[in-house]
C-alpha cells in the first residue's frame, strides 16, 4: 500500500510540474512549435481539456492549467489522508 501511494503521489507531482511548465512555456511558445512545447502539450492536454470544457470562456485568459494544478493538489491531499 505504501509503495502504491508513493507511485501515485509521484505521478501526480510529475503531472503538476508538467502543467506548470506548459503554462510558463505558453508565454514564450504559445503555439507549441518547439519539441519541448509539443511534448508538454501532448502530455498535459488529456487532463487540461476536460477542465477547459467545464470552465466558462474568459476571453484570452485560460485558467484551466491553474484549476488543474489545484485539482492535482487536492487529489494528493486526499491520497495522503487516505493512507494516514
Amino acid at each position: 500500500m505504501d509503495l502504491l501511494f508513493r507511485v501515485l503521489d509521484t505521478l501526480l507531482m510529475i503531472m503538476m510540474f508538467l502543467v506548470i511548465g506548459r503554462a510558463l512555456l505558453s508565454w514564450f511558445d504559445p503555439r507549441g512549435a518547439t519539441p519541448v512545447g509539443r511534448f508538454l502539450f501532448q502530455a498535459t492536454e488529456p487532463i487540461i481539456a476536460p477542465v477547459r470544457a467545464v470552465l466558462p470562456r474568459m476571453g484570452m485568459l485560460d485558467l484551466s492549467p491553474m484549476i488543474t494544478v489545484f485539482l492535482i493538489i487536492i487529489l494528493r491531499s486526499m491520497l495522503a489522508k487516505a493512507v494516514a
